[in-house]
C-alpha cells in the first residue's frame, strides 16, 4: 500500500530523522562501527516526538517526548510537550510532570483531580480558587469547584457556587444538571428533581448521557414511568440508540447512579467540556479532556467512546481500538462500543473483522436495526451490491411501520439494488424514500438520472432533478446530474450552462469534466471537449472508464454519446 504524506510531514520525518541521528561532530568508530546503535539527541527525541503527535499517535509522541526530557531535563518546551504527550497517552508520569508545571491550567486541573481522588478537597479548593478565569476554566472552574466543596462534605455551598450560573449564565442547563447530581448524591431527591427539569428545559437536543442523569434523578424520585418515558424518547428515534430496543436493556441504562462521588462528577464536568469541543474540530483538546476525566474515572465508557472518537478523527485508529478495548464486557453501553469497533476495523481495511463484529451485535440485539444498516453501508461502500441490499433488508425487516426517519435505509437499498442490476426492486425503493420525504434531494436526483439514463417518464425525471438541484444550488454531482439529463433530452444550451457549473462545483471529479467534454463535442467545440477528456483522464477516474475516455481522445465519441452512470454523479446514501 502507497501511504501519501504531506510535504510539510516529509520534511518533519526527515528533520526528525537526521537530529537523531546526529553525532554532535565528527563522527569517531564507536558510534560508526557495525552494529553500533544510533546515537539519540534531545533534539531527535523532540522532533521526532513532534511527529508522533502530528499523526496522533500518542504512545510514541510520549515515548519520544519523556526520552527527551530525560536528556534535556532543564528544557521548558521539552517538559510541556512531555506534559502534554503523556497527558494524551494517560501515562501515570504526568502528575509528577504537572508539579513542575506551576503556571499551566491544564496541569493544574491534572493536580486538581489528584488531590480529589487522595480525598485532600481542601487542597483542592484552593487550588481552583487560584485558577485564571478564562479558555477552559473559564467553563469548567465554578463546576469543579462546586464538587471540590461537594466533596467535603459542604452540600450547601456548593450548590451555592452553582446558583449564580443557573439564573442567569449562557451555560445555566450544564450548571443545573451539575446541581442536580450534587443534590441527588446529598440524598436531597425533591430539590435534585427540580434541578434535573431545568437542565432538561434548557437543552435543544437531547443527548443520552442527559438522559441517563435526569432519568436516574426522577426515577429514584418515584417517577418511574416519567423516567422511562424520557429514554424512550432517546432510544427509539431510529439512530444508534435505538439498540436499546426492549424494556429491559433501557432500564439497564439507569442501573445505580450516573454520578455516584464527587470524583465522579469532576470527570463529569471535564467529559461535558470534552463533549462539547468535539463539534469544534478540536480533537487534541477533546483528546486532553476525555484523558482527564479518565484519570479520575479509569472505567467511564463515555469518556472511552469520546477519546476513541477523537483518536479516530486524529487519523489513528488502532490507539481508538486500544481504548475501547478498555471498556468492561458488562457495561450497558457496548452495543454502542460495538458499532465504533466495527467503524474503525472498516477504518483499518479489517472488512471481515467489522463485519463479524456487526453480526455479533445483529444476533446479540436481534430487533435492532443498526447493525444490519451499518452492515449495509460497509458493504455497499465495498461496492458488494447484493450483500449490501440484502444487509438493508434486514434492517428493514425490524421496522414495523417505517416512518419519515427511514427514508435513507430505501434510498441506500434502492443505490445496492440498483448496482445490482435489480432496477424495479430498486425504484420501488426510490418512490418508498420519497413517499416518506418528499423533498430528499439525493433520491430526487438518483431516481430522477436513472429514469433519464432509461429513458423514462423523461418529464417527470427532468422536473425531478431541477428541484434537486434548486434544494442544493451548491452540489456539484447535482448540478452535473441535471446537465447530463438535459443532454440526453436533446436541449445543448442548458446543459453546458449546468456542466459547467458542476465542473466549477466539482472541478476535480472525472466523471463531470467526461460529460462536460461530451457535450462541448456535440455543440461542436472539439477542442474544448478534448481538454475536458484530457482532464478526465489526470483525475482517477474508475478502471473502465479510462479507456473509454482515451479511445473518444483518439477516434472522436461516435453518434452516440458516452454512456453515463447514475451512481457516478449521485452521492451516496447520507449517514443514519
Amino acid at each position: 500500500m502507497v501511504m501519501l504524506v504531506s510535504p510539510r510531514r516529509l520534511v518533519l520525518l526527515a528533520a526528525a530523522l537526521l537530529a537523531g541521528c546526529a553525532a554532535g561532530g565528527a563522527p569517531d568508530a564507536a558510534s560508526t562501527g557495525v552494529g553500533a546503535p544510533p546515537r539519540v539527541t534531545a533534539a531527535g527525541a523532540y522532533l521526532a516526538g513532534r511527529f508522533a503527535a502530528a499523526e496522533t499517535d500518542t504512545a510514541a509522541a510520549a515515548n519520544q517526548m519523556l526520552q527527551a526530557l530525560r536528556l534535556a531535563p532543564e528544557e521548558e518546551e521539552v517538559l510541556n510537550r512531555a506534559f502534554l504527550a503523556t497527558v494524551l497517552d494517560g501515562r501515570p508520569e504526568a502528575v509528577r510532570l504537572a508539579r513542575r508545571l506551576p503556571r499551566s491550567e491544564l496541569a493544574d486541573m491534572l493536580l486538581v483531580g489528584a488531590d480529589a481522588m487522595a480525598g485532600r478537597w481542601e487542597r483542592a479548593e484552593a487550588r481552583l480558587r487560584a485558577m485564571p478565569r478564562g479558555g477552559p476554566g473559564q467553563v469548567l472552574q465554578p463546576l469543579l469547584l462546586a464538587w471540590a466543596q461537594a466533596g467535603r462534605g459542604a452540600t450547601d455551598a456548593a450548590l451555592a457556587t452553582l446558583r449564580p450560573r443557573i439564573e442567569g449564565d449562557r451555560l445555566r442547563g450544564l450548571a443545573a444538571l451539575h446541581a442536580a447530581m450534587i443534590a441527588d448524591i446529598a440524598n436531597r431527591p425533591r430539590e435534585a428533581e427540580q434541578l434535573a427539569r431545568v437542565a432538561l428545559a434548557e437543552t435543544t437536543e437531547l443527548n443520552l448521557r442527559l438522559v441517563q442523569v435526569v432519568a436516574g434523578i426522577l426515577e429514584r424520585g418515584g417517577k418511574s414511568v416519567e423516567a422511562m418515558r424520557l429514554v424512550d424518547s432517546v432510544t427509539g428515534n431510529g439512530d444508534e440508540l435505538s439498540l436499546f430496543s426492549t424494556p429491559e436493556e433501557r432500564r439497564r441504562l439507569l442501573r445505580g447512579r450516573a454520578v455516584a462521588s464527587a470524583v465522579e462528577g469532576m470527570a463529569e464536568a471535564q467529559l461535558a467540556l470534552a463533549s462539547a469541543l468535539r463539534g469544534q474540530a478540536a480533537p487534541d483538546l477533546t483528546l486532553l479532556l476525555a484523558r482527564l476525566s479518565l484519570r479520575l474515572r479509569p472505567d467511564f465508557v463515555p469518556a472511552m467512546l469520546l477519546a476513541a472518537d477523537a483518536l479516530a478523527e486524529g487519523r489513528h485508529p488502532e490507539s481508538a481500538l486500544a481504548v475501547l478495548r478498555e471498556v468492561p464486557q458488562d457495561d450497558p453501553l457496548t452495543p454502542l462500543v460495538a458499532l465504533r469497533r466495527a467503524a474503525l476495523l472498516d477504518r483499518l481495511d479489517r472488512p471481515d473483522e467489522a463485519i463479524a463484529t456487526l453480526r455479533r451485535l445483529a444476533e446479540a440485539r436481534p430487533n435492532a436495526l443498526q447493525p444490519h444498516a451499518r452492515l449495509g453501508d460497509l458493504l455497499r461502500a465495498r461496492e458488494r451490491w447484493s450483500e449490501s441490499a440484502e444487509a438493508y433488508g434486514a434492517a428493514l425487516a425490524r421496522v414495523p411501520q417505517p416512518g419519515r426517519e427511514h427514508w435513507a435505509l430505501f434510498y441506500a437499498r434502492g443505490i445496492a439494488l440498483e448496482r445490482s442490476g435489480q432496477w424495479p426492486q430498486a425504484e420501488a425503493d426510490f418512490q418508498r424514500a420519497l413517499a416518506l420525504s418528499p423533498e430528499q434531494p439525493y433520491v430526487l436526483n438518483y431516481l430522477g438520472y436513472t429514469w433519464v439514463e432509461h429513458g423514462t417518464r423523461l418529464a417527470e425525471a427532468r422536473g425531478m432533478l431541477e428541484r434537486a438541484a434548486a434544494l442544493r444550488p451548491q452540489d456539484g454531482n447535482i448540478a452535473d446530474s441535471l446537465g447530463w439529463a438535459l443532454f440526453k433530452l436533446g436541449d445543448l444550451p442548458a446543459a453546458i450552462r449546468w456542466l459547467e457549473k458542476a465542473v466549477e462545483l466539482e472541478s476535480r471529479n472525472s466523471v463531470i469534466n467526461d460529460h462536460l467534454g461530451d457535450v462541448y463535442w456535440a455543440a461542436g467545440r472539439r477542442v474544448e471537449a478534448q481538454y475536458q477528456w484530457r482532464r478526465a483522464l489526470t483525475l482517477e477516474p474508475e478502471p473502465d472508464d479510462a479507456p473509454r475516455i482515451a479511445a473518444k481522445l483518439r477516434d472522436g465519441p461516435g453518434a452516440a454519446p458516452a454512456a453515463g452512470s447514475a451512481a457516478g454523479s449521485a452521492p451516496g446514501a447520507p449517514p443514519r
